[in-house]
């Protein structure tokens, strides 16, 4: 008997964590942080800049959502307003979206203030 607890705490120890993180792992391809206002995943392309808003894996209601976006690729810096389209915010522009770049996305959602949420592009 004392085995059989022995692993089946064991088990709950090693699959709590997966599950954990399950919760934020990217649904749009991109690269997700856990912030104040809920889980952001970024997905940076060309031509536009997405940012998809969760809680805890689950889509987020935004009924108002405003921001920014700066870029930076060594010295350059691009900036570029956030839109609020359907469910998620967007940035369209002409951006350089290699591995290293980073983003800064400030964003302010459904009336609160502006949280800033840093990603690095891989």
């Amino acid at each position: 008997m004392k085995h059989v607890l022995s692993a089946l705490l064991l088990a709950v120890a090693v699959s709590s964590p997966a599950l954990a993180a399950d919760d934020h792992a990217p649904k749009h391809g991109g690269i997700v942080i856990e912030t104040k206002a809920g889980d952001m995943e970024l997905v940076a392309r060309p031509d536009s800049i997405v940012i998809h808003v969760s809680d805890h894996g689950k889509p987020m209601k935004l009924t108002s959502a405003t921001g920014k976006v700066t870029v930076f690729n060594g010295n350059e810096k691009t900036e570029a307003p956030l839109a609020l389209v359907g469910d998620k915010l967007e940035a369209k522009g002409s951006f350089k979206v290699a591995a290293g770049t980073k983003v800064l996305a400030e964003v302010a959602l459904n009336g609160k203030p502006a949280v800033a949420s840093r990603f690095t592009l891989k």
